[in-house]
């Protein structure tokens, strides 16, 4: 169980705004966001087939126990490895032209009604991801996230060199929370957390209201031992669908059932709280 004064030390007491710090892998969408995108980098020449294989078979081990920090050091390595030497415009380019293909079917829809709940109450939603930048920032402009906060890697001459200059995993997720709640003037006592695995534990006890979702066994057992609410997402939703810009002849109408479609989420958000 985490130590409660751990946990309260963790925290960024003050009198500021409320936010709400969403993992995204398996949290927001079901899959590796980095490895979801093997297919196009491979059809763009950035790797082989042998690291597609690779990334299928670390995506299945993903899926089918989440992963622990051994994994996710080794995940590290194999990702900044593959990836250097690449065109730093060519990722940003390749992530642009495919983010709704790739990222559409993998949205869930719990998470998507959450993320409106909390619009709703004027909180701040920031996406914290150990994926990098140019992979996560895209997918959290499309979900509507005010912020996003993940690994950046080292570019020299506009080239990825396959260093790291900032890993957003872990307490690096705390440094990147604390950051931001300096400049937003967050109130971390006040704010939410949301994440699937227990390498997260740092972030949800940065937080005044931490909650797991789809969480791994440990993060599962630190849960109910805290008294943490345990939420399961499951359903695939259309973001592409939910983000459609309305038609001249449904302005009115789209206004008129703007409030209702938010409020929808927010008895969603209700009914999840108390499936625990």
């Amino acid at each position: 169980m985490l130590d409660s004064v751990t946990a309260e030390a963790n925290r960024q007491p003050g009198n500021g705004r409320v936010a709400a710090f969403f993992d995204l892998d398996k949290t927001i969408i079901a899959k590796s966001s980095t490895l979801a995108f093997s297919k196009p980098f491979f059809d763009q020449g950035l790797i082989n087939r042998r690291s597609v294989l690779k990334s299928s078979y670390a995506q299945f081990l993903f899926l089918l126990a989440g992963a622990d920090h051994d994994q996710m050091e080794r995940m590290r390595t194999h990702l900044t490895n593959m990836c250097a030497g690449w065109d730093v415009e060519q990722v940003r380019a390749v992530v642009a032209e495919t983010l709704h293909d790739i990222v559409d079917p993998l949205v869930f829809a719990e998470a998507a009604d959450l993320i409106a709940d909390h619009k709703l109450r004027g909180h701040d939603v920031i996406v914290v991801s150990a994926s990098g930048e140019e992979v996560v920032t895209p997918i959290a402009d499309a979900l509507g996230a005010d912020h996003a906060a993940a690994t950046r890697m080292e570019v020299k001459d506009g080239r990825f060199t396959g260093e790291v200059d900032f890993y957003c995993y872990g307490e690096g997720k705390v440094d990147a929370i604390r950051e931001l709640a300096r400049r937003e003037n967050y109130d971390l006592d006040r704010s939410f957390a949301y994440s699937d695995s227990v390498t997260d534990l740092p972030m949800l006890a940065a937080v005044g209201h931490p909650t797991a979702v789809n969480p791994d066994r440990a993060l599962r057992k630190e849960a109910a031992g805290n008294g943490w609410p345990i939420l399961t997402f499951s359903n695939p939703v259309s973001l592409r669908a939910r983000l459609q810009p309305p038609s001249r002849t449904t302005v009115a109408t789209t206004a008129a059932l703007s409030f209702g479609a938010l409020a929808a989420g927010a008895l969603t958000y209700g009914l999840l709280r108390r499936r625990r």
